[in-house]
């Protein structure tokens, strides 16, 4: 496997690990900054929504640069970026140098998946797009509760770790990457945002951004949720991650077998109803080790094997233009993202710490009833592609 396709890799680690690691050290934030951990949610939304709106702007204004240069670019705005954050001596620079590494994210994200089908044959090009988008899958994995537990005490090594993997990717790649060239031809802004003028391509968008706004609505305050198994300790706060992480991985194997034998509706039905009742049961899952390591189980395994099927289901809608639907299921994902962070913020205020998941519960029937309603009439397709799974 070429080198560069490995650093490749690293960099989506990096990104991936930046974008969710921040749930994990909402504490040590909140206490450092003087402010709430609801507030300090915010981080990850303004991340997320960074990411959405800067990534179809900045691919249409960096369309004619090359590759290399681009993704070099990119790679060092998002280590800039997480420097200046494990600096920050506030909470509102802090909230601006996560827009700055968001636009570093969403430039480097889809031109690294790009290039990695440049760098392989043609016949081996799926796996090298699987080597790239699996460090965002790793990143869940392992990124995040190794980010946890070296910020447990002082959150700006989180920081500091992510700047060093950014670091390493952008070094690695500036010494091994050859030149190049940039497309000949590429989208406007226009057309990339054409096809949600269709129906179906606009609810398939649509229920991708309801399911986000259910999951991170309780994944971003994850902490909050199971502080009475974790009682404040970094390293139980640790394992339930990396059991998240583990099973994420289990439920994005899984998805892409459910779906080409089932069906998209048959399992984005059965995952939003899994999590419904793993949200309404959290109040109580969440005051022991065994309830939280239980939730940490389920949840993400029905998650993932949605995040699967979703831009599956965009992909089958029009085969030929599949990566431009891919990115807006991207989009999707992260604006839901980013409501989810001030969903589950409002939750946390109104429910209290302790009830709020419930929120995210009635959010989750809300989206299968989305599903339910905008897949009536999608039939199972025979030959789509089954695309990598996307996540913040």
């Amino acid at each position: 496997m070429p080198v560069p396709l490995l650093l490749l890799a690293l960099g989506t680690f990096a990104m991936g690990t930046d974008s969710m690691v921040v749930a994990g050290i909402l504490g040590p934030i909140s206490a450092d900054l003087g402010v709430s951990v609801p507030a300090a949610g915010q981080l990850v939304t303004v991340f997320a929504l960074g990411y959405a709106l800067l990534a179809p702007v900045l691919a249409t204004l960096t369309a004619r640069w090359p590759r290399r240069r681009l993704l070099l670019t990119a790679l060092a705005v998002f280590t800039a970026a997480n420097a200046l954050s494990a600096l920050a001596p506030t909470y509102e620079l802090l909230l601006a140098t996560r827009i700055l590494a968001a636009a570093g994210a969403a430039l480097y994200t889809p031109t690294a998946s790009a290039v990695a089908t440049t760098l392989v044959a043609p016949e081996r090009r799926g796996r090298a797009l699987a080597t790239v988008l699996g460090g965002m899958t790793v990143a869940t994995a392992l990124g995040v509760p190794l980010g946890t537990w070296v910020g447990r005490t002082d959150w700006r090594m989180t920081m500091w770790l992510v700047t060093a993997l950014g670091l390493a990717a952008l070094a690695g790649l500036a010494l091994l990457l050859r030149e190049l060239p940039a497309p000949t031809a590429a989208p406007t802004l226009t057309a990339r945002l054409a096809p949600l003028a269709q129906g179906r391509v606009l609810a398939a968008a649509a229920t991708t951004l309801v399911f986000f706004l259910a999951f991170q609505s309780v994944y971003i305050y994850l902490a909050t949720a199971v502080s009475g198994a974790t009682h404040g300790n970094a390293d139980r706060l640790s394992l339930i991650l990396l059991t998240c992480g583990v099973m994420s991985v289990a439920g994005s194997w899984l998805g892409g077998r459910l779906v080409d034998r089932l069906g998209v509706r048959r399992v984005l039905l059965t995952g939003s109803a899994t999590a419904a009742a793993a949200f309404t049961a959290l109040p109580w899952l969440g005051q022991t080790m065994p309830g939280a390591l239980a939730y940490a189980t389920v949840v993400p395994l029905a998650g993932w094997a949605i995040s699967v099927a979703l831009p599956h289901r965009l992909a089958s809608i029009d085969p030929a233009n599949a990566p431009l639907l891919i990115s807006l299921n991207s989009s999707a994902l992260y604006l839901g993202t980013a409501a989810g962070g001030a969903a589950g913020s409002a939750a946390i205020t109104a429910l209290g710490e302790h009830w709020f998941p419930l929120a995210a519960a009635a959010l989750a029937l809300t989206a299968f009833a989305v599903a339910a309603t905008t897949t009536r009439n999608e039939h199972r397709p025979t030959k789509a592609p089954t695309p990598q799974p996307t996540h913040p």
